[in-house]
């Protein structure tokens, strides 16, 4: 079984574990200094034991946090599935008939003449003012 050496709030520590798990070990054994150390600031010295129960407990309170905010989301996320199953069991909606005004022919020829008589008419009123 390794040994690994640690530290937490500035204090060296020997801890024994099972083979390949000394990187959690040292991961878990840093976020225990973390804490240690933001107490060690702000209380200054403290016995060992009482350190590492403080920053235990600040662990553990974050932790719980942690557990709630997990939750919440786990939560929310069950209800968005549920929402979104239910919204995909429903049926397509039907096809809705729209309908597009069509202009009959003779309107178009008659808007067709009347483009050409403007357009004539304008082409004398220019002739007019040019030779005036």
């Amino acid at each position: 079984m390794p040994e690994v050496e640690i530290s937490i709030g500035g204090r060296p520590f020997t801890v024994a574990c099972q083979e390949g798990e000394e990187h959690f070990l040292k991961s878990a054994a840093q976020l225990l200094d973390v804490e240690a150390s933001a107490l060690m600031d702000q209380i200054g010295r403290l016995p060992e034991s009482r350190m590492l129960l403080m920053a235990g407990l600040m662990l553990a309170d974050k932790t719980a946090g942690n557990d709630d905010q997990v939750k919440e989301l786990e939560d929310k996320l069950a209800k968005q599935a549920a929402w979104i199953e239910e919204l995909q069991a429903r049926p397509a909606p039907e096809p809705q008939q729209i309908e597009v005004a069509v202009i009959p022919d003779e309107v178009k020829q008659t808007m067709a003449e009347l483009a050409a008589r403007a357009e004539a008419l304008a082409d004398a009123a220019e002739e007019k003012s040019s030779a005036g």
